[in-house]
């Protein structure tokens, strides 16, 4: 007999008899997930129960599923470990654990829901009307996909517990969509989302995440200056260089083009002693790319941006087909 045993029981069974078990009377459990509870397909997790010092045994249900995963103890203290080498839509679910102690049951742990991730195509994540956001400000994110989803899923990152779900909105040419609304918002924070597609018969099986969305909210430190070489008006073909330049010192920089739903980022390099600076390079242009520009800069341990630059205005030549006239 090896030292740990699992085994798969169906419930009402048990591999010893427990016809005097008092059942609710040892403090509930906890249940979590390492390294999370949101994996990615074939990827492995496992599910630990934690009770008290003198739990003998663990037990582990999974929702609507009439069996349970057993787990016995040898050395007091021990946590109840339920290893999933490669997760499959089939582990998904909602999960609760129990443990036994001298002819004791617990009470039950609160739920866990874990997700599996990648059985669809990524979806993609915007904000309307732009990722720059004043302090205090709302902003909606819209979710969407060619697939037609029955709904959606926001996650901020670093908080994938408490994600909002929405039902989708669909076209009858198969694409559908979710708008979720987020903030206030303010500079102290981070807020970087992505979002996930679902089918009604599988809440816990997911699409890939979509890309990264980092929303700017620009905070109060000294703003950078923004130039263009070798100037702000170019012909269709050419390149421009935009130069974001500080003399605070920052680690990172942003461009941000008025209208857009996206930002370049680049890190921060220094050109002489106490300056830093980020250099986009855009080409060859096309008459999309004019418009106007601002850019923002933050330290690396601060999740603060800068002030806005002031606005730089860049024209592709040649992209009015009206001739001036002169009368």
């Amino acid at each position: 007999m090896t030292p740990i045993l699992t085994v798969l029981i169906c419930l009402g069974l048990s591999l010893d008899p427990r016809t005097h078990v008092q059942a609710g009377i040892l403090p509930k459990p906890t249940l979590w997930a390492e390294p999370g509870s949101v994996i990615i397909q074939g990827s492995p997790v496992t599910l630990r129960c934690q009770g008290s010092l003198q739990a003998e045994e663990y037990h582990l249900y999974r929702e609507n599923k009439s069996a349970s995963w057993v787990r016995r103890i040898q050395e007091p203290g021990k946590k109840g470990q339920f290893p999933i080498p490669s997760i499959t839509w089939e582990h998904a679910g909602r999960y609760r654990c129990q443990y036994y102690s001298h002819s004791h049951s617990s009470e039950y742990s609160d739920p866990l829901e874990l997700v599996m991730t990648g059985a669809y195509s990524k979806p993609t994540l915007s904000a309307l009307p732009s990722p720059v956001v004043t302090s205090g400000g709302n902003v909606t994110l819209q979710c969407g996909s060619q697939v037609a989803f029955d709904g959606f899923i926001l996650c901020k990152e670093g908080e994938d517990e408490h994600p909002q779900r929405l039902n989708s909105h669909s076209h009858a040419r198969g694409w559908s969509w979710a708008v979720f609304s987020v903030g206030p918002v303010s500079p102290s924070r981070r807020w970087s989302y992505r979002c996930y597609g679902y089918d009604s018969n599988s809440h816990y099986v997911w699409s890939l995440p979509s890309d990264l969305l980092e929303l700017l909210v620009p905070g109060v430190s000294k703003k950078p200056s923004l130039s263009v070489q070798p100037g702000p008006m170019v012909a269709p073909g050419e390149s421009l260089t935009l130069q974001c330049v500080s003399d605070v010192g920052y680690d990172r920089f942003v461009l941000y083009k008025e209208g857009e739903r996206d930002f370049l980022q680049r890190p921060g390099w220094q050109p002489h002693a106490g300056l830093s600076q980020a250099n986009f390079t855009l080409g060859p242009v096309s008459p999309s790319h004019g418009g106007q520009y601002r850019c923002y800069g933050a330290h690396n341990l601060s999740s603060e941006w800068s002030a806005p630059s002031d606005p730089l205005d860049i024209l592709i030549t040649g992209q009015f087909y009206d001739r001036p006239s002169v009368s």
